[in-house]
């Protein structure tokens, strides 16, 4: 049987007509100035992204056809021209659909409009957004929010008669209250300030690209507070909010970023059937026989998870903690491990932060965490105590005792004190497993530390500086063997020694062995920090 010719719009009924002229004025083939001066700045269009993220024509747009609350200043003609969608483009499309299936690659999008009034918040925006929440509520899918703009929009006049600073309305606290239902991903580029900057910061996730501004006030605002000129790539640049934690992944562009949302997203989506992994022999090598040398954590973390599914969060800030999502035979994962490249590995109070927010994140999306253990302690000092280190430190201890996802803990060398226990849950027995590689070295505080508090007499009676020396070095030695792991086993504060190439055997068999978290177990919030 022949299929029907689809009409062309120039052939249908006047109603339908009319639906798809005003729909015109929303592409942006026919905002051809707007567009240009987008391109110019080497930026693209809010379009061109959700184009970008979406599969195919997947996406569905809710809202088209509202307009900015100006009817008192300009006519309608002129609104449906110059601000189409109120600056604010929402819908429902399909993400990663060639890795999952159908009903796990729908995802809510929505997306400032720069070219629209700066992609401000107006007062339909506000509505809109408000009404996209709701059905993201519904839905319970992720929900990426495409966040530069410059906040607030003070010339919507419509509703100047019923409000009079909008501290009424209800979208900031409504997208709050989606955090730890949803996973919700902020993608900024260009300039993101106030309103928008809420938005970003409520987010799960930022993904930003190097030419991002982002703070809470911008230009506009700190002139009018008094506090000086200054122009917007002074305020919040990239690489500072990268470096400070505010931005978790730095990227060059949108293409990029787009990319990078796609990746983080799968990790919510589910397990993947085809996958491919290193050599994990190699592993054996890779924790230097010389107990003192530090090494790239990072070398690890790529020969142990599966091929090109390391994707590191937060990694400009509190770089002796790493953070990261990985696979493992496809089934995804969060992982938190010590750098010893930076402070040892100690772990500070930025670290903390960095580890207690993340296993927050992994806990809210049922999301199991493999902790890849190089513990030295947490720092000490009268310096540390000055970042309030004492509270900080402790996030890992009520985060990790109210995990719902299994924690499974690897130490690849030092496991010394409470900071070891806080990279397991809190304790070696709260992880479903804990076990060491053969490098693994245990005790209550640093080897070093230890003999030189624990044999202070003994040191202190030997005058001969090269004899004192060479008693401080047979006592470490000595203390190193009863805590190197395969001695230390034998007191089961741990449950094996292994050989590194064994180290996803282990991993897969705890996985399939720990239930999924049903439904409605999630918690309901995260840290903004």
């Amino acid at each position: 049987m022949a299929k029907k010719k689809k009409k062309e719009p120039s052939e249908l009924r006047d109603d339908l007509k009319e639906l798809y002229q005003r729909k015109s004025f929303l592409l942006d083939e026919n905002r051809k100035d707007k567009v240009d001066k987008r391109h110019a700045k080497g930026l693209r269009t809010a379009r061109e992204n959700i184009t970008d993220l979406c599969d195919g024509d997947s996406f569905v747009e809710f809202g088209s056809l509202i307009v900015a609350a100006q009817r008192k200043r300009k006519s309608m003609e002129e609104l449906i021209q110059q601000t189409p969608a109120d600056g604010l483009i929402t819908g429902i499309g399909s993400v990663n659909g060639n890795d999952f299936n159908e009903e796990a690659c729908k995802c809510i999008v929505m997306s400032y409009d720069y070219t629209v009034l700066a992609g401000t918040q107006g007062a339909f925006n506000h509505k809109k957004t408000d009404r996209m929440i709701s059905v993201a509520k519904k839905a319970k899918r992720p929900l990426f929010f495409f966040a530069e703009g410059g906040g607030g929009r003070p010339g919507d006049v419509d509703f100047d008669i019923i409000t009079n600073g909008g501290l009424d309305i209800s979208t900031f606290v409504e997208y709050a209250r989606l955090s730890g239902v949803i996973p919700r991903i902020a993608i900024v580029s260009g300039y993101c300030f106030a309103g928008n900057a809420s938005i970003a910061g409520c987010s799960d996730v930022i993904i930003a690209t190097e030419n991002t501004s982002l703070g809470m006030g911008g230009p506009a605002m700190i002139e009018g507070g008094g506090l000086g000129k200054f122009h917007p790539k002074e305020i919040g640049p990239a690489q500072m909010q990268y470096e400070n934690g505010v931005i978790d992944i730095l990227v060059k562009d949108e293409k990029e970023a787009v990319a990078v949302a796609k990746k983080y997203v799968s990790y919510f989506q589910g397990s993947i059937k085809d996958w491919t992994c290193s050599n994990q022999e190699d592993l054996r090598n890779l924790v230097p026989e010389n107990r003192k040398f530090a090494y790239d954590v990072f070398k690890i973390i790529n020969q142990l998870a599966d091929d090109n599914s390391v994707l590191e969060i937060r990694g400009g800030f509190a770089k002796n903690m790493v953070t990261a999502f990985i696979r493992i035979e496809g089934k995804p994962m969060g992982l938190i491990t010590n750098s010893t490249r930076h402070l040892g590995g100690a772990i500070d109070s930025d670290a903390a932060d960095k580890a207690a927010r993340f296993m927050q994140l992994c806990d809210a999306f049922g999301i199991p965490i493999l902790s890849l253990c190089d513990a030295p302690g947490f720092m000490v000092g009268p310096d540390c105590e000055k970042t309030a280190m004492v509270r900080h430190s402790s996030r890992m201890f009520i985060v990790g005792a109210s995990l719902r996802v299994p924690m499974l803990t690897m130490v690849l060398r030092k496991a010394y004190g409470l900071g070891a226990m806080a990279m397991a849950g809190g304790s070696l027995h709260e992880s479903f497993f804990t076990v060491a590689w053969q490098t693994g070295e245990f005790g209550a505080m640093g080897l070093e530390g230890a003999v030189k508090l624990g044999f202070k007499k003994e040191l202190d009676a030997e005058v001969d500086p090269i004899k004192k020396q060479a008693l401080y070095e047979q006592l470490v030695k000595a203390s190193y063997q009863k805590g190197k792991a395969i001695s230390a086993a034998s007191f089961l504060e741990f449950d094996e020694v292994i050989d590194p190439k064994d180290s996803r055997k282990w991993i897969v068999t705890a996985l399939q062995s720990i239930p999924k978290l049903e439904k409605g177990e999630n918690r309901r919030m995260l840290d903004s920090w």
